[in-house]
């Protein structure tokens, strides 16, 4: 009678041992357990100014407000091949470098000329195109050297390579700096000038390509440089994080042939 009395708690008591055993085998312990999908990490923003007062290299959008020209199409394909994010923000030249120099943005994408004076406050990036002075004037004018601009009134954008060229002028009646080129076009097709000086790809866009200027003003002649001209873009000095980010997307783009696809895009129309 006292064994079957306890056959079916013997029993009672088995299965709950047993199921006690499949519960603890469902459950994998933490360190078999896989983790959750790790986050991708954000990009590196970098902050590009740029003075987009400066056709067809950097200008203004009408529709959208925004930066366009061969510049901003550069940068945004060294960003994508670099692999980081970027943000192209309209400043103005006159100060542009002291923002550069504050931290307010990291680089500058603004036509920059590469030269020994500026290497001394900022770093450069690998040059990414070759540019000459022109010499804007009247179709009227007979000019073909700097030697002519003798007894003339010269304008250009203050603190560029061409107001640089325009002070080397000997016997200039005056040379006059402006915060934009655009302003200083205005003067000569309005009789103030006699000549402006900026670079090539500038030069002809307003003499040849703007329909305001382009009946009235050519390309006189491109100063022959004593060494060759390149732009570059400009870091903080230092930043070698950011330049190295930088020249790798510019090394990719060349290489995958996508500078040459901007580049026709710009200049070759």
């Amino acid at each position: 009678m006292l064994k079957k009395l306890c056959l079916p708690l013997l029993f009672a008591l088995l299965a709950l041992s047993l199921a006690a055993c499949e519960q603890k085998a469902e459950q994998k312990p933490a360190a078999e357990q896989k983790p959750a999908a790790a986050e991708a990490a954000p990009k590196k923003l970098i902050v590009f100014a740029s003075d987009c007062t400066w056709p067809p290299m950097e200008m203004v959008d009408e529709a959208t407000k925004q930066c366009k020209g061969f510049g901003p199409d550069l940068v945004n394909a060294i960003a994508k091949a670099g692999g980081f994010d970027v943000k192209i923000e309209n400043t103005a030249w006159d100060g542009i470098f002291a923002g550069l120099s504050a931290g307010k943005y990291q680089a500058i994408s603004s036509s920059v000329s590469i030269t020994d004076e500026r290497k001394k406050t900022m770093d450069f990036t690998d040059p990414y195109f070759e540019v000459q002075q022109g010499v804007v004037v009247p179709k009227t004018a007979t000019v073909t050297s700097l030697a002519d601009l003798k007894d003339k009134t010269i304008g250009a954008q203050i603190n560029t390579t061409g107001h640089f060229t325009a002070k080397k002028v000997e016997g200039a009646k005056e040379v006059k700096g402006y915060d934009e080129v655009g302003l200083a076009m205005k003067d000569l097709v309005n009789g103030r000038l006699d000549a402006v000086i900026c670079d090539d790809a500038v030069a002809t866009d307003y003499a040849l390509s703007n329909p305001d200027y382009s009946k009235t003003l050519t390309v006189g002649f491109l100063v022959k440089p004593d060494s060759p001209e390149y732009l570059g873009f400009a870091v903080q000095k230092g930043d070698k994080a950011t330049l190295d980010l930088i020249n790798k997307g510019l090394a990719a783009v060349k290489a995958s042939g996508e500078y040459d696809k901007i580049y026709a895009k710009w200049f070759k129309k």
